[in-house]
């Protein structure tokens, strides 16, 4: 048989990971409902998963379904250590990572099967390890095809591993919810729950016409593909991340645009400083809202030149958070993210050159580097800023 009609890729993807990681530090919430973070949920144990508890939801909400539960504040640092620690077994187990977000990768096992065994035994080894040395649980699906490497994960989960053998495919994946298919949220779950869909295999029997006359022709051919099982994707390690964002999670009550900006200016100032840090550059900036109604919107604007001042981010972000304040005002808003796109080489891009007399931008952005990197983020920061709670990091597009 070909490499290629073998189950040979793994997702990986830890438990509840935020809340695993509280666990594991501190034994006495082991067993317990445990919420991370206070005023919006970051993360839920499977314990208050129990009662309803999910992420993003309200912290009251939240305390109204699961009274019992233990509410521990946000430790991105801790979060950070464990997540690089697992990360350093699975490129321990094969060079070909391909990390999704700060806890979750694909694997391609496909070259191991002589000198560490069948990719499920593979599995069984990870698992043990990721448990035993970092002391978490994880979830590792195993399939042909990303795709359904990740659906089998998620169907795997709590603490479990899956395998989907390449003859039995379909019958894993058609009965499974449409909301199971990449790229299907609630918007495009009700647009195909109007045509009668409610399962994977109602998507692969449709035509395709009609699911591109329905979702348009990207996305229309896109579901129908994966609805069939085909995902020709290989996992890529070592791409460097085409962007990176984050955003912050802000509770259902209503925010003045003050303090909009406020919120902005945290996010701006913390991926700028991470843009200078990994020394890229980007020409794209989108704002990202979600509204108290549960629908979402973005909003994008490009750079004339690329850079990573923080100032000049900063204008391009507040500049479209001013055009979205009507609808914001309309709607109320839940989440505010900002992601920096078209990501270079800050050597591979020409600055432009000031004006006679012209005080250069951004001067004040490598003294202020420069401190953060010597005493911590905490020792020096905008007054604006004190005590404003961390951004909640956006899934990456590579290995954290």
């Amino acid at each position: 048989m070909f490499e290629s009609a073998r189950a040979t890729i793994l997702h990986a993807d830890l438990d509840a990971f935020y809340a695993s990681v509280e666990q594991r530090d501190d034994p006495r919430l082991r067993g317990l409902p445990v919420i991370v973070g206070g005023g919006v949920v970051l993360a839920a144990s499977y314990e208050a998963r129990a009662f309803g508890v999910r992420t993003a939801m309200g912290g009251g909400q939240a305390r109204r379904l699961c009274p019992q539960a233990v509410v521990v504040p946000p430790r991105m640092a801790a979060y950070t250590e464990a997540s690089r620690a697992v990360f350093a077994l699975f490129r321990d187990t094969t060079p070909l990572v391909e990390g999704l977000s700060i806890d979750e990768a694909f694997l391609d096992v496909g070259g191991l099967r002589e000198i560490a065994g069948t990719p499920e035994e593979i599995a069984v080894r990870l698992r043990r390890r990721v448990r035993e040395e970092a002391g978490l649980p994880i979830t590792v699906g195993v399939a042909r095809t990303k795709f359904l490497a990740k659906v089998a994960s998620g169907v795997g989960k709590p603490d479990g591993l899956l395998v989907v053998r390449p003859d039995r495919e379909l019958e894993f994946l058609h009965p499974l919810p449409v909301g199971r298919l990449w790229g299907v949220g609630p918007i495009t779950a009700a647009r195909l729950g109007g045509l009668g869909v409610r399962t994977v295999g109602d998507v692969a029997a449709l035509p395709e016409p009609v699911l591109v006359s329905v979702l348009g022709r990207s996305s229309g051919r896109h579901l129908h593909a994966l609805a069939l099982g085909r995902d020709p994707r290989a996992v890529t390690p070592g791409v460097r991340r085409r962007s990176m964002g984050a955003q912050r999670a802000l509770g259902r009550r209503p925010r003045t645009p003050e303090e909009l900006d406020v919120i902005a200016l945290g996010l701006v100032d913390r991926l700028t400083g991470r843009l200078r840090k990994a020394r890229r550059v980007s020409r794209t900036v989108t704002l990202r809202l979600r509204f108290a109604d549960y629908t979402r919107a973005t909003r994008s604007r490009s750079l004339p030149q690329a850079t990573a001042e923080t100032d000049a981010i900063l204008r391009a972000v507040r500049r479209l958070l001013g055009d979205a304040l009507p609808l914001i005002g309309a709607r109320g808003i839940t989440l505010l993210g900002v992601a920096l796109g078209g990501l270079h080489d800050d050597a591979a891009v020409q600055l432009a050159l000031p004006l006679e007399g012209e005080v250069p931008h951004g001067a004040l952005d490598p003294a202020l580097d420069a401190v953060h990197a010597r005493f911590g983020r905490s020792a020096l920061s905008r007054a604006v800023l004190l005590g404003q709670a961390d951004a909640q990091e956006t899934p990456l597009l590579d290995e954290p």
